[in-house]
């Protein structure tokens, strides 16, 4: 049931500024993949160093979401939100002028931080307002939009790559910051009225989190969803140069990829909405998290024996269409106990997604420009991790759960 009444907050809107609003990651990462090989070249680093661009956000993203989560239940919803937008169109110009590779890395560190905001507090908004199976609906609804930000973003970034360099890409990158930031103060309303907002200082947000670490639930949930990103996220650091270097795919080709792929997520997420009405949510996790293990083995196994790019290509976009299940309905179960603190679960929900991605990002160019196998190594053992610990962590608990009486939709 939803928390609040239809006539205050309207849905179709919410999900369209959320939407807009959860859009941080994949902008920050796809809009100037198409151009990495460029970048590269014109800063005097080879495919790691470009690599560690994607890390530097990465990490960015996943710190700032334990920043902005508590403070946002201690402060409201929107004066986090707002300044991390303005932050993030800052820094979004600030990488278009940088001069040096460390001096990106470090301005994407920055950048990462400031745009973990619209993540963390996109979430936090949705849990203010939905629980239960409406909560999982909500969040495939927001794929939706969210979904559209890795189709637009390299399809687009590949088409720019025909008129501009890297930097021009950030330029266009702060545009939409400024986009977002417009959508932001006007599209979001106060979700957390001050009688539900939390108290105390440092301490107390430290107590919060350890509540949350220990319910194995919330971390088998989080760690399984995180994994499973990490996966997408290794294809995210090493496709683009494993398509366009090793098989020859040039920028718009590889930006035609990326979206399709991304279609699939979205196509994914409608299918777990619509799938949540017959199954309960953990199920539809299984299922997404098997795709997601079933999609990445074949990519192990294509570029290990050499099977070609059509194989290569069709065990990707069932690896990342994948997450379209996964993400969903691994948020809602994980966020589903803790409406007082959505802020703070929903900032170690981001964390485990982006630290895993920030983890398997720099592994898959170890190798160079030279090979496709640590793509694959990388994500099958993500992959395998994340089913792993469902299974191990998150099933006995949930069914302890239903033996007990807690029956979990």
């Amino acid at each position: 049931m939803t928390r609040m009444s239809a006539p205050t907050y309207h849905r179709g809107r919410l999900i369209v500024v959320l939407g807009l609003l959860s859009m941080f990651g994949p902008l920050s990462l796809d809009l100037y993949l198409p151009a990495l090989p460029q970048l590269s070249a014109d800063l005097g680093t080879g495919a790691s160093g470009a690599q560690l661009t994607i890390t530097a956000c990465l990490v960015g993203l996943a710190v700032g979401q334990l920043v902005a989560g508590p403070l946002s239940d201690r402060y409201g919803r929107r004066r986090p939100l707002i300044v991390g937008l303005a932050c993030f169109l800052v820094s979004s110009l600030a990488c278009a002028v940088a001069p040096s590779i460390e001096l990106l890395v470090l301005l994407r560190l920055l950048q990462g931080l400031a745009g973990a905001a619209g993540l963390v507090i996109s979430r936090a908004v949705a849990r203010d307002l939905f629980e239960g199976r409406e909560l999982v609906v909500f969040f495939t609804r927001l794929m939706l939009i969210n979904g559209f930000a890795p189709v637009l973003a390299p399809v687009l970034g590949g088409q720019l790559a025909r008129v501009m360099s890297w930097r021009g890409m950030f330029v266009v990158l702060a545009g939409f910051g400024l986009v977002l930031l417009l959508a932001g103060a006007f599209g979001v309303p106060e979700t957390l009225p001050a009688q539900r907002r939390t108290t105390g200082g440092l301490t107390h947000t430290l107590r919060g989190f350890a509540v949350l670490i220990r319910d194995r639930l919330f971390v088998g949930s989080a760690a399984a969803a995180g994994l499973a990103f990490a996966s997408m996220f290794a294809y995210i650091a090493g496709a683009t140069f494993v398509l366009q270097e090793i098989y020859g795919l040039s920028p718009q080709q590889f930006s035609y990829v990326f979206g399709v792929n991304s279609v699939g997520i979205v196509a994914m997420g409608q299918v777990g909405g619509r799938l949540v009405h017959r199954l309960s949510t953990a199920t539809v996790l299984s299922i997404g998290l098997g795709l997601n293990l079933l999609g990445a083995t074949g990519l192990a196994v294509s570029v290990i024996a050499g099977a070609g790019l059509s194989v290569l290509l069709v065990s990707l976009f069932v690896m990342v269409s994948a997450v379209g299940l996964v993400f969903p309905t691994a948020t809602a179960l994980a966020m589903t106990d803790y409406p007082e603190r959505a802020g703070a679960a929903s900032s170690l929900l981001g964390l485990c997604q982006f630290s895993a991605g920030a983890v398997a990002a720099p592994l898959v160019g170890i190798a160079g420009q030279s090979s496709a196998v640590p793509l694959g190594v990388v994500a099958l053992s993500a992959s395998a991790l994340g089913a792993l610990v469902f299974v191990l962590v998150v099933v006995p608990v949930l069914r302890a759960r239903t033996r007990a009486g807690h029956v979990r939709t």
